[in-house]
């Protein structure tokens, strides 16, 4: 019994360390071929960034995203949660660098709002979890917004906008958090014009904002927030979503209903009181948008893969 309990306790404490000391600092690249575009269109490379949780002294994690510049994206998608501190605006837009200087567009989520606070990680076992939001101090997020606008950035926030990337028209809208319950649907409601891909954005992926995306006509959606579960089991999944999304979407391609596509990103980082990541490593997607097929049977992403990209060295 002792010795089990022992090998119990020393398994336990490995897993800790591995889950906070090396994969939350295994920057991951997941890769995914999806068939969204109008017939005809050009294939449209989309970098899909989200949940920095950035800290100012966090180095590793701003030279890998800075480095993501070098994948030549078309399109640059930011859903959110960038800030962790305070002081961490000049961190952010030193991690985004050159990314700002292509094609962008945001929305910002609920720690871009306000800092984290020291929760109990069990709660979000709980279904209060849902309903209780504990908020720490407000942040900066209008010199970030400024910033990112200053380079040329979109803010999706509550607006319809087109625009034309790698040649291609592209539709967009997007929405203030669903978490915090700011998003105004009603402010973007309405069938989508044709344009080569109807986009939408928005931090947290509720259904209740995906599905009249998807009434609406869009192609695809993009969201955060859920950090792929943090924790996952594997052949399980993740342990929760944070949202009312199924565990089976935390991370990654999906489908939503019969026309429409879904990516959530796991994230780049964790609330700086839950340092760890479990079976689940920070990530950025790069999708490759290509013409939907003809033949509406034919739908299906290509699989999806992970890479690691340029890793750098720890984090301080």
């Amino acid at each position: 019994m002792g010795r089990t309990l022992l090998a119990t306790t020393a398994l336990g404490t490995a897993t800790l360390a591995y889950a906070a000391g090396i994969e939350r600092r295994r920057w991951t690249l997941r890769q995914a071929t999806v068939p969204v575009l109008a017939p005809g269109s050009a294939p449209v490379r989309v970098l899909h960034i989200s949940d920095l949780h950035m800290l100012p002294g966090q180095r590793s994690k701003q030279r890998w995203v800075a480095a993501l510049d070098e994948l030549e994206p078309d399109l640059v998608v930011n859903t959110g949660d960038n800030l962790a501190h305070k002081q961490a605006v000049p961190a952010v837009v030193r991690a985004l660098g050159p990314l700002l200087d292509r094609p962008g567009v945001f929305v910002f989520g609920s720690n871009d709002y306000y800092a984290p606070r020291p929760k109990n990680p069990a709660r979000y076992l709980l279904p209060s979890a849902k309903t209780r939001r504990i908020h720490g101090i407000p942040l900066p997020w209008r010199d970030l917004r400024a910033a990112m606008v200053e380079r040329g950035w979109l803010d999706l926030t509550h607006v319809r906008e087109t625009l034309t990337v790698a040649g291609q028209t592209i539709f967009a809208a997007g929405l203030d958090d669903p978490h915090l319950k700011r998003d105004r649907y009603a402010d973007i409601a309405g069938p989508v014009p044709s344009a080569s891909l109807r986009l939408g954005v928005t931090h947290s992926p509720e259904p209740r904002v995906l599905d009249p995306f998807a009434a609406d006509g869009y192609d695809l959606v993009l969201a955060g927030h859920t950090h792929g579960g943090q924790l996952r089991v594997p052949g399980y999944g993740a342990l929760v979503t944070n949202c009312d999304l199924d565990r089976s979407r935390a991370r990654g391609v999906s489908r939503w209903g019969a026309h429409m596509w879904l990516n959530v990103s796991a994230g780049l980082g964790t609330s700086p009181y839950a340092p760890v990541r479990f079976a689940c490593p920070p990530e950025a997607s790069l999708l490759t948008l290509v013409p939907r097929p003809v033949d509406a049977g034919q739908d299906g992403s290509d699989a999806e893969r992970d890479t690691r990209f340029g890793v750098g060295g720890n984090v301080r």
